[in-house]
């Protein structure tokens, strides 16, 4: 894939002594869902102490600076971002840490605001001053609100009043709250210690790096409640109200290998995606190879089901970030010649399937099908594991405009052609949806099919594309 920005990625932990440092090996495990800035807030129970910076987990906390020693306190939580909503700069970092007339709090968000113009709008009307361009701030200022704070239970009132998706972490002085949307558009779950410490994260890859024990998600709608007391829960929207739209591109691309969201493995999901593609696009090949890392899994999936011998036909360098952080397309395609190099010895002569999670602009697969061309590639076949792509997210997935999406300007032959490769095949909807084990329409398709679950109103979508075309795509996803 070439890549659509992704989200953020958020981890909390309550009452060990050692919960910035798990807290920091937390987001360095979400590393792939955020690359461009990250932080960690953390407290003492009484006064909390946020330090935040642009680049990635390791840069921002490197060795021998001491900001890990300097929070280091029993609650914390962290942030890795991509940007949706709100340019890329150290402001929009996150955690988000202000103080109100209830004291202070720490906001980690994962997800897009779809709203969030208006409610902005509407409080810088009455004289408000935000010292952000992200969606997150807008939270903290209806947090704020006197006539908020008086609700019996201000944190749920506040999340009512929220459009879009979001995956949010408060970090209070003496708790962590986490809550989801009622739609349950990001994943979120919690975890569990051997020393009975709870701790949630965006996936549950986090809680291998802090050996802690997958307990169960964050339900859509619900606020779960991690303090000295233990766990507890509430929810602000009545449970099974909203039929869900979990993201299921987060299976296709975003998560981890290792993962489990939305109740199943992400491997085993990726692998079935490829042997349904197999099932839907055979063709006669030698070799069956990914775009690694996150087309691996359907490969493999492809090449069982077909009989196909699956093998690496490009080495991945580990020192080149997602390409689609880029920010013009001739770096974009650099960074792709850096990042994948083929394998003579594995293509070399011979018909080659390439399994893809997905294809966006089309533009960087292009270069990855002339380098095989080049290393002697007879045939390519490419297969990819998800429907064409051809219609912007809102939700937190930055999809450039419809405009640039190769699949909603071209047919199947225009994108074969201008690729140039022997055949191209898509998963189905039907088969992407057979993969995965809830019901079909506990999941958003809008990216392929354009209808979107969460109402998208004519004002929010101007402001969404104006922020897709001005490329401000940043948020906290």
């Amino acid at each position: 894939m070439e890549k659509c920005r992704e989200e953020c990625g958020v981890f909390g932990i309550f009452g060990d002594p050692e919960a910035v440092k798990k807290t920091f090996f937390g987001i360095h495990s979400l590393q792939h869902r955020g690359q461009e800035s990250a932080g960690i807030a953390s407290s003492n129970g009484e006064e909390i102490h946020c330090y935040t910076g642009m680049g990635q987990v390791s840069r921002v906390f490197r060795a021998g600076r001491g900001f890990l020693d300097k929070l280091e306190n029993p609650i914390a939580i962290g942030h890795v971002r991509y940007s949706t909503t709100g340019s890329s700069n150290p402001l929009n970092a996150q955690p988000f840490l202000s103080e109100y007339s209830q004291g202070q709090v720490a906001v980690a968000h994962n997800g897009n605001l779809i709203n969030a113009s208006l409610l902005r709008d509407e409080y810088e009307a009455y004289g408000h001053i935000f010292k952000s361009t992200n969606d997150t701030e807008i939270i903290v200022h209806l947090m704020a609100k006197p006539t908020h704070v008086g609700k019996p239970d201000p944190l749920g009132h506040v999340l009512n009043h929220l459009q879009g998706a979001y995956s949010l972490l408060f970090l209070f002085p003496d708790r962590i709250e986490a809550a989801r949307d009622p739609y349950g558009v990001r994943p979120l779950s919690i975890g569990k210690t051997a020393n009975g410490v709870y701790c949630v994260a965006s996936e549950t890859c986090a809680f291998d790096a802090v050996d802690a024990e997958y307990i169960r998600d964050v339900e859509p709608g619900e606020i779960v409640t991690i303090d000295r007391n233990g766990i507890s829960s509430r929810f602000f929207v009545k449970p099974g109200a909203v039929t869900p739209a979990h993201c299921i591109f987060e299976h296709i691309y975003f998560a981890k290998q290792s993962s489990y969201i939305f109740g199943e493995s992400v491997h085993a999901v990726r692998k079935r995606c490829g042997e349904q593609l197999a099932k839907e696009h055979p063709v006669e090949a030698d070799v069956v190879i990914p775009v690694p890392d996150s087309g691996t899994s359907a490969a493999v999936g492809y090449a069982n089901f077909s009989d196909i011998p699956f093998d690496m036909g490009f080495v991945r360098s580990h020192y080149i970030g997602r390409t689609f952080i880029s920010p013009s397309q001739d770096m974009r395609d650099l960074a792709v010649k850096l990042k994948l190099s083929p394998v003579r010895e594995v293509v070399n002569g011979k018909r080659v399937v390439v399994v893809d999670d997905s294809i966006v602009r089309g533009t960087t697969t292009k270069g990855k099908i002339e380098s095989l061309r080049h290393a002697g590639a007879k045939e390519i076949h490419m297969r990819v594991a998800c429907p064409p792509i051809k219609n912007p997210c809102f939700y937190g997935v930055d999809f450039p405009t419809k405009e640039e999406l190769v699949a909603s300007t071209r047919t199947l032959d225009d994108i074969k052609d201008y690729l140039n490769v022997d055949s191209i095949g898509y998963i189905s909807l039907e088969g992407l949806l057979s993969c995965v084990s809830l019901p079909p329409d506990h999941y958003c398709t809008a990216c392929w099919s354009g209808q979107y679950k969460i109402p998208v109103s004519t004002v929010v979508n101007k402001f969404a594309m104006e922020r897709h075309q001005m490329q401000l795509f940043d948020d906290n996803d």
